[in-house]
């Protein structure tokens, strides 16, 4: 899908994609009022926006109407586009993958909640990913969401026998990660569909994901609990030499960007922002994290400049519209050497 940049506010030399995840429809969320007045491009919701946590779709339906009405949330729907994937809050209960059994009733509450075109590919296929592309100046930019519920395989639950490092001793595990490679984050579906798009022509492409991708094994949701689909994923980018990458994610309540280092691969950022209305009493260790975390509420923005070699900034904004994390990468140090 290719989508006009001027759609949204911005200015003519900055793309802004703002985003942000987990937002509960019995709050105000006064969130939203802040993201408009940074006069985002876009908005992306990471999912979890809202908490449905429930088999009965009436129930489901109505929670979405709520969180529809809200004067801040279509104060932001007003003025900014916006797109959207699921995580398990929203996609129907908590941590729950493929076994979900209104998952096919879920996605039309959940595509027709966000305006999905009725004759829209997405409506299709099984599961909700898709992407978006956007020009800019000179530039294309490449927005995919991923669907990390329909197809994924379910978590292993903690059992004592794996021993913990001192350093996570404070906490309890819930999940153990996946020792061999017969389980799925994806599904080949996704997976196939995911090569192709990485093969489409962009100079920029940011990846949006409900649970985290480059965070350490914490012993919650996270990709790091299938360390060989979390591989897969690293190999796919090699593959197909698909420069510019930058993930986003939610799901846990806090703030925080994470660097992951891989052989014969640039880094690979993932900038958390999970926090629209909700909050955590404390963030897990994360050996990969170079910025936070921030606990209050905030939502994440990614200002993209007009330049050859593009600049593209993380940041985090909090509730009282100020700046808790600033990160930068040139677009140059993103990219395979050439």
């Amino acid at each position: 899908m290719l989508i006009s940049s001027q759609l949204g506010f911005s200015q003519n030399n900055t793309f802004k994609i703002a985003f942000g995840s987990c937002g509960h429809q019995d709050h105000s969320l006064p969130i939203f009022d802040v993201v408009v007045k940074h006069r985002p491009n876009l908005f992306v919701f990471l999912g979890d926006n809202i908490y449905g946590d429930t088999y009965n779709m009436d129930t489901l339906k109505a929670k979405y109407q709520k969180l529809g009405r809200k004067s801040s949330f279509l104060n932001l729907k007003k003025n900014t586009p916006i797109i959207a994937t699921w995580d398990d809050h929203d996609y129907g209960a908590n941590d729950i993958g493929r076994h979900y059994p209104f998952k096919a009733q879920s996605k039309e509450i959940f595509l027709d909640f966000f305006e999905e075109p009725k004759n829209s590919e997405r409506r299709k296929h099984k599961g909700i990913y898709t992407s978006y592309f956007y020009h800019f100046q000179d530039k294309k930019i490449q927005v995919i969401l991923l669907d990390n519920r329909t197809f994924r395989d379910d978590l292993i639950p903690y059992h004592s026998s794996f021993k913990k490092e001192k350093r996570h001793q404070f906490y309890d595990f819930d999940y153990l990660p996946y020792q061999t490679s017969d389980s799925t984050f994806l599904g080949n579906e996704q997976w196939q569909w995911l090569e192709k798009e990485l093969l489409k022509p962009a100079d920029i492409r940011i990846i949006g994901s409900g649970s985290q991708f480059g965070i350490e094994l914490n012993g919650y949701e996270a990709w790091a609990n299938f360390p060989h689909e979390q591989k897969r994923m690293l190999n796919l980018i090699k593959k197909t030499k698909a420069n510019g990458i930058i993930f986003m994610s939610g799901d846990v309540h806090y703030a925080e960007i994470s660097k992951l280092q891989d052989p014969d691969l640039y880094p690979i950022y993932d900038i958390t922002s999970s926090g629209l209305s909700s909050t955590w009493h404390f963030a897990t260790p994360n050996k990969n994290r170079i910025e936070g975390p921030i606990m209050e509420n905030h939502f994440g923005l990614l200002t993209i400049s007009d330049e050859k070699n593009p600049t593209i900034k993380m940041e985090i904004w909090d509730i009282s519209d100020n700046q808790r994390i600033e990160y930068s990468t040139k677009l140059s140090e993103i990219s395979f050497k050439k």
